[in-house]
This record gives structure tokens, sequence and C-alpha cells, in this order.
């Protein structure tokens, strides 16, 4: 996949693989029929390829007087066309404060309007939102952005409300394999939750498509691209699986969470499954464990919790297991986290058998380490004959009465932990597992302590730690709290150290 990467600097700061993806991009917030692309992994990105090929700098027919620049928006901003919440792309102008979303970019509206179905008249694009504020008389909501207006009548109306290029690329009504529907415009009905039927997600309120007899309503990726009606797939069920369109409420069997619509199940076993469940990977690594874990469809480990969010396990539904740690078990929903996983799916792949030990033992108290092959170092029980400023050479601290080994021909010295740490290893703040790195040329800023060293470092790609926060691990035992082991969680609003009362703003342990 390495040679098939492509940079995008205009589009997105880290490269990304050719892709195929039926979901709104984030480049233009939209679905499109023809659905290929750029994704990045690292950050769950997918950029349409038509997007991909924006200029930086356009003129635009709404915004005469200045050119816009392609950016990525930073700020809570919307477009001054249609209104929509720009949530990445945009084009904006620095010196009126001008911002239009990619879509709105490419089909700009036009000056004036012959025939629209919301008005009979003439319809004229007015463009000074600085001056303009109106009631819609389509929806009737407030406006202060670009509107249309009918000089004979004195009306006034949202742009969105009176133009949109989407609606000629749909049909007004579809025979969906599901359901026949019809193309919905404007508001949703006061009866409808808003959700499309078979993904719960929030359906777009301006145009879907909609059964008004049944409340039926679908997200428009459904509708270009519709869910299988049977799966067989062996690896994830011994049975072919039905695809039931209702709204029922069922437990998943795959992930143990609850659902409310939509599954695929087995009418032999009482098997049901949640459609992104189908997706599962079989083989992965997590940064919380040492090994690689495996979809199970039953866990089996009674009265365990989960190695991610240290909540009880069901055991009698699906998961991850380890088959070097018999009661090591993962939620499935956990072990797939953005958090947790680098999202490679490892099925097929031989693990690579390394050699990660730090040193090798030359006798009982001398060994060899990695890091300083050219001497042997020699274990000492403390360091209370050494002098005061002497540094552990991997952690930059003093030796202190701590145990260390020292070379016999020259001053390196490490720590008996430093000495121990291994030349890789899975760390809870990155998704892939890290080196340590023993010729550091300059210093660096320890991304969990934020604190600036020259010593050892973990490292992977931009990720840097020091080698004391590289080395911890869960569970994690400190002297100040030994009677339970720590265990890491994200940031939840703000929290003090109980070492050193400051505030903690980034990520804690």
């Amino acid at each position: 996949m390495e040679s098939e990467e492509v940079s995008l600097p205009l589009i997105h700061e880290h490269p990304m693989i050719p892709w195929n993806d039926l979901r709104k991009g984030d480049c233009c917030g939209r679905l499109e029929a023809i659905s290929d692309g750029y994704y990045c992994k690292r950050c769950d990105f997918f950029v349409h390829r038509e997007c991909s090929e924006s200029s930086e700098f356009i003129k635009h027919p709404s915004h005469s007087f200045h050119s816009i620049q392609l950016r990525s928006n930073s700020h809570n901003i919307y477009c001054h066309l249609c209104r929509k919440d720009i949530t990445h792309l945009c084009y904006s102008c620095d010196i009126c404060n001008f911002d239009v979303d990619l879509y709105c970019a490419k089909y700009p509206p036009p000056e004036v309007m012959d025939f629209s179905e919301t008005h009979h008249h003439k319809l004229t694009l007015f463009k000074d939102w600085l001056r303009n504020r109106f009631d819609c008389d389509v929806c009737g909501k407030f406006g202060d952005n670009f509107s249309y207006q009918c000089r004979e009548c004195d009306l006034t109306f949202h742009v969105d409300c009176a133009w949109n290029p989407s609606e000629a690329k749909h049909p007004l009504e579809v025979n969906h394999p599901l359901h026949p529907l019809k193309l919905h415009k404007g508001q949703r009905p006061d009866y409808s939750d808003g959700k499309c039927r078979l993904c719960s997600r929030k359906i777009d309120d301006r145009l879907f498509y909609h059964c008004y007899a049944c409340n039926f309503s679908l997200d428009m990726r459904y509708v270009l691209k519709p869910p299988p009606q049977f799966v067989m797939d062996l690896k994830v069920h011994a049975h072919q699986l039905i695809f039931r369109p209702r709204l029922d409420s069922f437990t998943c069997n795959a992930c143990g969470l609850s659902g409310d619509r939509s599954p695929y199940i087995c009418v032999h076993c009482d098997f049901m499954i949640h459609q992104e469940c189908l997706l599962l990977p079989r083989l992965i690594n997590i940064n919380r464990h040492d090994h690689r874990v495996s979809r199970t469809s039953v866990l089996g480990v009674v009265n365990s919790v989960c190695g991610v969010c240290r909540q009880k396990v069901d055991w009698t539904w699906g998961g991850y297991s380890c088959q070097k740690c018999p009661r090591y078990v993962v939620h499935s929903k956990c072990a797939t986290r953005k958090d947790v996983w680098n999202g490679k799916e490892l099925e097929g792949i031989p693990e690579e058998i390394e050699d990660i030990e730090p040193y090798v033992v030359i006798d009982e108290n001398t060994i060899q380490h990695f890091s300083h092959k050219e001497h042997y170092l020699r274990f000492q029980v403390n360091g209370f004959l050494l002098e005061e400023k002497k540094r552990c050479s991997a952690c930059t601290h003093p030796i202190c009465l701590q145990s260390f080994y020292g070379c016999v021909d020259c001053d390196f010295l490490l720590h008996q932990s430093c000495a121990e740490s291994p030349k890789k290893k899975w760390h809870v703040l990155h998704n892939d597992r890290l080196t340590l790195v023993t010729s550091v040329a300059n210093y660096f800023w320890c991304a969990a302590c934020h604190r600036m060293s020259n010593g050892f470092m973990y490292q992977c790609g931009g990720m840097k730690l020091d080698v004391l926060c590289g080395s911890i691990s869960e569970p994690f035992v400190h002297p100040s709290h030994p009677n339970h082991p720590l265990y890491y969680i994200p940031r939840v609003g703000k929290k003090k150290c109980k070492g050193c009362s400051k505030n903690v703003h980034r990520k804690w342990l």
C-alpha cells in the first residue's frame, strides 16, 4: 500500500490511499453516487476524487471582489450560501470574512432564476449579507446571509429553500428493494424521528427518501447502495443471515450491545447482529496488549473484565480474546475504537518473531546492553557510593539509591528498570508499536509529560515518549497508591494530579 499513497497537501496533512467508500465526504459533507476518492486511515478522513482536484484559489460569482482560498476549517463557521455548518474544507476570503463550503463553490447559485418550484416569478440573488436580515417566506426561519428575492411580491427566501442543484440528480420516486420511496424536500415530517431506518444516522433535513404511509426514511447512501438481503459468511456465522429492515429491540451476538433497528438474523439459531458488526476484523493488534487478539463468537471467560474499558464482560456474547493469555478479553466495540486499534486486519499475515530483549546476559552480574555494545555493564545494588551528579543515560534522572548497571570501562550508567525496557512495545497513547531509540541527537519533548529530555525515547513517527513514560503499561502500580492498580482512561473534563495538584489538560493515567 505504501506505493499507492498520494499526497494532497491542500486537502489533508497525511499521505492518503485510493479508496471507495459510500459515505459523506469529509471534504464537502455530501454523498456522491460515484464514491471513489482517497482515505487517511490515521484520521478516518475520506475525500471524494473530484473534491481532491479543487484549486487553491478560485473566483466565485457570489464573491467577485476577491479570490477565495481553499483551506481547512478550524472554527465554527457556516456557508454564506446554504447556511450549513462547514465541517472541514471551505473557500474563504480573509478580507471580507466570506466563507463557502466546497459544494456551493462547485455549484454556485444562478444570479437570476426564471423558474423555481418555490415561486412563479423571477428570483434575484441578493449578495449583501452584511445588510440582509429577513424571515424566509418558505420555511419561516430567520436569515442573515445570501437570499433570493422576488421584487414583484416583496418575498425573500433562503438560497437553499429556492435552489438546490442536487435535486436534479435524484428521481422523485425510487423502487427500492426494501420499500417504494418518494423524494422528500424540505423539513422532515413532524411524526418522523429524523433517523434512517437502517442505520439510525440523522438524515439530511433538506433532501431524503421517505414513505409517508409507513414512516420509513432512508439515508441517501442506502438509496444509492442497498444492503444485501442475504449474507453467507462462515467467519461471521455458520448459517445464512437474512436482513430484517424493522424497528426491533435486540442484543447483538457479536458485540453484546443493544440495537433497535434492522439487524441481520439467523432464523435457525436466534442469532442477531448489527450491520456494522458484520465487518468486524478477525485478527488485530490493540495498544493495550502485547499479543494479537482474535475475534470469537463466544468469549467463554466467566467473571472477567474488558482489557480496555475495565467493565464486566458477558461471557455469552462475542468479543476479542488472546490465545496466549487465557483470561484476557476485550469488548468488540472497545477493541476496534479509533484510539485503541490502528485499523489493520492481520488475518492471513504471519506474525513476525522479533528479538525485543534489550540485553544479553554474560553472567549473573554482567550484561551487554544493545545501546552500549562496546563494553559490558555490571549490576550494582544501589547508587549510594556514586557521586550525586551521576545520572542514568536512559531517563537522565539521578541514579540515587536505585539499583543500576554501570559500565566497567566508562561512565555509562543505566537504572535497572531502564536497562530492562524492551526494544519495541505497545503503548496506550499510540496505536502502532513504538521503537526504543537510544542515540538521540537533540532534545525532544515527551508527548505524555511534556518535559524536555535528551535520553532514550520510544518513538513511532511523530509520537515521542521519554523512556519513563514509554515504559508505563497496564496495570500500573504507583507507590503512592499501592493498594489498587491504575489503568489508563482518556481525559474526561478537568482533573487534578494527586501528586502535584496541577490540572491535567491532556491524557492522563
